[in-house]
């Protein structure tokens, strides 16, 4: 299983970002994914998940909004738009998913918003 996010860079206060998250080695349409996010200095937190149908979302209350995650299943990718940024959304962004036993992590992409 590997989960590479990509997207991430240096964006000014109202900016937007598509972040990526490429998934192999599992059949991804079974399962349900998520993105976490990690700012400087603080715990890892959810920012929302998805349905492995991509019918269903659901989203922390800090992004509700401006946050939308979407999924494509014949690319084997999700995907996390993030409009008006704000400079608390700097943070590395993560995407995970339970398969199996196990929960999987990509390697995170630093979003950071700064004038």
């Amino acid at each position: 299983v590997q989960l590479a996010e990509s997207g991430g860079g240096l964006v000014q206060p109202g900016g937007s970002l598509r972040l990526s998250c490429a998934a192999s080695g599992f059949t991804f349409s079974n399962y349900p994914l998520s993105w976490f996010r990690q700012p400087p200095g603080k715990e890892r937190e959810l920012v929302g998940a998805i349905a492995s149908n991509g019918r269903g979302t659901h989203y922390a209350d800090s992004v509700k909004g401006r946050f939308t995650i979407s999924r494509d299943n014949t690319r084997n990718t999700m995907y996390l738009q993030i409009d008006t940024l704000k400079p608390e959304d700097t943070a590395v962004y993560y995407c995970t998913g339970q398969i199996g036993d196990e929960r999987y992590w990509g390697q995170g992409t630093q979003v950071t918003v700064s004038s």
